[in-house]
């Protein structure tokens, strides 16, 4: 929801970095890998109930995500790189909730419903971005993105300030996750009557 306005400023915050780590060699997909395996690590920190480090490693992943994104856009972006990009943020995202269910057994039903709800909102902007290109849409919100990006309720930036809120407070994880998903559930409808409207041979 929020996503168009956060990024411009976080791009510019991130645009001496990322001429850093080009200029040493790092390419976009390298700091793209990088940074999902260092998301990665945020799983066994939740799982062994170190929620500080989890934050840590979870905020260190979008970090990465932001100047993969910049030096691309410096050095040629690729279809390979905007492929490795959503593929594995979207992976990743899975990753936290299981965190908590496997740091705590009675996350466990919350965090299968708002692992569920990721599918929602995941599943309905794929499919939207796969047709939209069939059709050579093009979304002038983000015009920098690498697939046709459909904005909604519960987009990249809210999920990673309900992540930061759950390894602050860990005890609220259960309704966090819930409220969450109901977001995700009307994100996923909303994108389901775009892709109806949008896609309509009428």
């Amino acid at each position: 929801m929020i996503d168009a306005l956060i990024l411009p400023p976080l791009r510019a915050a991130l645009e001496v970095p990322a001429r850093a780590f080009a200029a040493r060699g790092v390419g976009a997909d390298q700091m793209t890998l990088a940074g999902f395996a260092v998301g990665l690590l945020a799983l066994p920190a939740l799982w062994l109930g170190w929620f500080w480090l989890a934050l840590v490693l979870i905020l260190a992943n979008r970090v990465a995500d932001g100047l993969d994104g910049i030096m691309a856009r410096k050095a040629g972006a690729t279809d390979r790189g905007a492929f490795l990009d959503i593929a594995l943020d979207f992976f990743f995202y899975a990753t936290v909730p299981l965190g908590f269910a496997l740091a705590d057994p009675a996350n466990a039903l919350a965090a299968a419903v708002l692992i569920c709800a990721f599918v929602g909102t995941g599943s309905s902007f794929l499919a939207f971005a796969v047709i939209a290109a069939k059709r050579g849409m093009t979304a002038e919100v983000y015009p920098t993105k690498g697939i046709y990006y459909l904005g909604g309720l519960t987009e990249g930036t809210e999920t990673i300030v309900l992540f930061v809120v759950m390894c602050l407070f860990p005890a609220w994880f259960v309704p966090l996750a819930y409220a969450f998903a109901a977001a995700c559930l009307l994100t996923t409808f909303l994108r389901w009557h775009a892709g109806w409207r949008s896609f309509s041979d009428l």
